[in-house]
């Protein structure tokens, strides 16, 4: 049996740009996948194709135990969905926000009115509960989207980086408020920029790059695919990175990643605490000063760059570098659907219907 959100075989094209090139995924009920990857590699493309928002050109698609392409009314009816951008009616107070979209998925007033006042302290929003929200800041626009997704209690939730913006505490937040939805049993799929939201909230990770599913696991499988630890030095001055890099090559087993600004070099190893020691000894002989040193697991980001050749944010990716049907890089056309607060809107009215 499928889980509660299935992908088989998913393709979508845009023109010459392949956005999914075959995507699957499997995401048991009351579970949280955690959907990684570079801009442009097809995280949004995939969530709009099971969210309904578009069609998938191949493949299927089974969401809440219900075909998406077949009865994509019941689906809406079943789902919930942050998209990445707050769509939201500026002209509407939050609370008057949160009523409308209870209202449209058919709850009576009073109820609706109810679990408004539910979100917005649940939310921080009580406050500005009675304000217009085009007074409300980026962030407080984000936590009042993420709030409407969350009105009906849908046993299915998708996320496309729902934390953008948000400060680290209101990010905490947020994370309490999924841990909770995930616990009650709701399925939950999740796009994320922050690898450590990823790592602390998800069951299972899912690695896409240029349209394609690249790695699947536990986010520990994962960092052990990468194999080893990590020694990482800061040096007190940046005339000694170079030298301090031919020692820590001495030891490792792999490049030496050096980021200039931070005067800090990381290098894969083997050998633990013991092994730490001896590269202090020899930074020590060589006469470099060193203001931290210190061993460390994999990270998602070493997972990121051991699997893909680069962090999961680059300047090429944020400009819409993706992959074309023939595996040449190209920038991302324009999706030739409405504007993704339109979409969002036209879902959450047509689950009324």
């Amino acid at each position: 049996m499928p889980g509660a959100i299935y992908a088989e075989g998913l393709v979508k094209t845009f023109g010459d740009v392949r956005a999914l090139d075959g995507v699957d995924f499997d995401v048991p009920e009351g579970t949280v996948l955690g959907l990684l990857g570079p801009n442009g590699a097809g995280k949004t493309t995939a969530v709009r194709c099971l969210t309904t928002l578009l069609r998938p050109d191949r493949g299927k698609a089974i969401v809440a135990g219900i075909d998406v392409l077949k009865n994509p009314n019941e689906v809406r009816r079943s789902i919930g969905l942050s998209g990445q951008f707050a769509a939201v009616d500026e002209y509407l107070t939050g609370r008057e926000n949160l009523q409308m979209v209870g209202r449209l998925y058919q709850m009576k007033a009073k109820d609706a009115k109810v679990r408004a006042g539910e979100l917005l302290e649940q939310f921080n929003l009580a406050d500005a509960a009675d304000r217009p929200a085009k007074t409300y800041s980026g962030g407080m626009r984000r936590r009042l989207d993420l709030a409407a997704a969350l009105v009906v209690s849908p046993p299915v939730m998708f996320m496309d980086e729902p934390t953008t913006g948000l400060d680290p505490r209101n990010r905490q937040q947020l994370w309490e408020v999924i841990k909770r939805l995930v616990s009650g049993g709701t399925t939950l799929l999740l796009t994320t920029q922050y690898l450590e939201e990823a790592d602390h909230l998800a069951h299972d990770i899912c690695v896409v790059d240029h349209g394609r599913v690249i790695a699947r696991g536990t986010s520990d499988q994962l960092k052990a695919r990468t194999g080893g630890e990590r020694v990482e030095v800061v040096v007190h001055e940046r005339e000694h990175i170079a030298t301090a890099s031919e020692v820590l090559r001495g030891f490792g087993k792999g490049e030496t990643t050096v980021e200039e600004h931070t005067r800090k070099l990381t290098m894969p190893v083997t050998g633990g605490a013991k092994l730490l020691a001896e590269v202090i000894r020899e930074l020590d002989t060589r006469g470099i000063e060193i203001d931290d040193i210190g061993l460390r697991r994999p990270t998602l980001d070493d997972v990121f760059i051991s699997l893909t050749g680069h962090l999961a944010e680059t300047e090429a990716e944020e400009n819409g570098g993706v992959q074309d049907a023939k595996g040449r890089k190209t920038k991302a056309k324009q999706e030739p659907v409405q504007d993704k607060d339109k979409d969002k809107d036209k879902a959450k009215k047509e689950a009324a219907s």
